[in-house]
């Protein structure tokens, strides 16, 4: 049996496993960039195969350099989307020495940073690539939904698809890591060519909503909306045009934030809780969520 991530040491399953072919995740990204008024700079971090990335340079004209760990997704990357400037780098310690006007980290590649310092680091990444008021647009997997929906935990899970004539298979055990807040999968993938069976072992970070808050304020970032959906991965996915969400009890969370023009905290006293400005809301009950 062998191991390792096989569908990042195979790029071509990962598109095949996940297909966009209209582009759903690029769209919504650049919904989200016009939204806020950024400007063309991009810098996607965990760019992954880079269609989102490539979509973004040719079709929304933006100016995207593109950043993952993995040499395989790049490789696929500059000969399949090609376009965008794609770098070989750590989001948690990469120095592009270039200012952008916002940054982006689609399909749960924050929740990659598996401990608080790892987090600080991307985050200060973030902070230290982005113009005065750039923009951070995050997507990614929501820590909070497993409070009250553990049916994810329920499994094994069993998924194919086909591919060159061969069917991949792969069957899927998840549980939470209650002490290192992680959410860790075992997979096991086989296909009916007579290759070995591959396994591998993955986790992400489960973040909560406010924990999340907590953690960009440090680093100097204002939240301007954090919501459950519509994105490129709720059901029912997100359409052009269709306004931003308020809940936070779904699977998936969809982050904006801007640098505050302020310094960043100094780790001295705790920052004050973000807020819009003006007086601080109270706490209220909507009638759909606890008090």
């Amino acid at each position: 049996m062998t191991t390792g991530n096989h569908l990042t040491d195979h790029p071509e399953l990962y598109e095949e496993r996940f297909p966009d072919p209209g582009r759903l995740a690029a769209r919504w990204a650049e919904d989200t960039l016009r939204r806020y008024a950024a400007g063309p700079r991009v810098l996607d971090l965990g760019c992954g195969t880079g269609r989102d990335a490539a979509w973004l340079h040719h079709r929304a004209g933006r100016r995207v350099t593109a950043v993952d760990t993995a040499a395989p997704m790049l490789a696929h990357a500059r000969r399949h989307h090609p376009g965008p400037d794609y770098r070989h780098a750590d989001m948690r310690d990469a120095d592009l020495g270039r200012a952008f006007d916002a940054v982006l980290c689609l399909d749960s590649a924050l929740l990659h940073c598996h401990t608080n310092a790892d987090l600080a680091a991307c985050l200060a990444v973030c902070a230290r690539h982005l113009a005065p008021g750039g923009l951070l647009v995050a997507e990614m997997r929501n820590g909070a939904h497993l409070l009250g929906d553990p049916s994810l935990l329920d499994g094994p899970t069993t998924a194919s698809f086909r591919r060159g004539g061969t069917t991949h298979t792969s069957r899927t055990t998840l549980h939470v890591d209650h002490a290192a807040q992680l959410l860790r999968r075992h997979r096991v993938w086989t296909a009916d060519d007579g290759s070995p069976p591959h396994e591998e072992n993955t986790a992400w970070r489960l973040l909560l909503p406010q924990e999340l808050r907590y953690f960009l304020a440090v680093a100097g970032f204002d939240v301007l909306a954090l919501h459950d959906g519509p994105g490129p991965r709720t059901e029912p996915p997100w359409r052009e045009g269709a306004p931003p969400g308020t809940a936070l009890r779904a699977d998936r969370l969809h982050l904006v934030a801007r640098l505050a023009p302020r310094p960043p905290h100094d780790g001295e006293t705790p920052p004050r809780p973000p807020h819009d400005g003006g007086t601080p809301p109270r706490p209220h009950h909507d009638g759909d969520t606890a008090p």
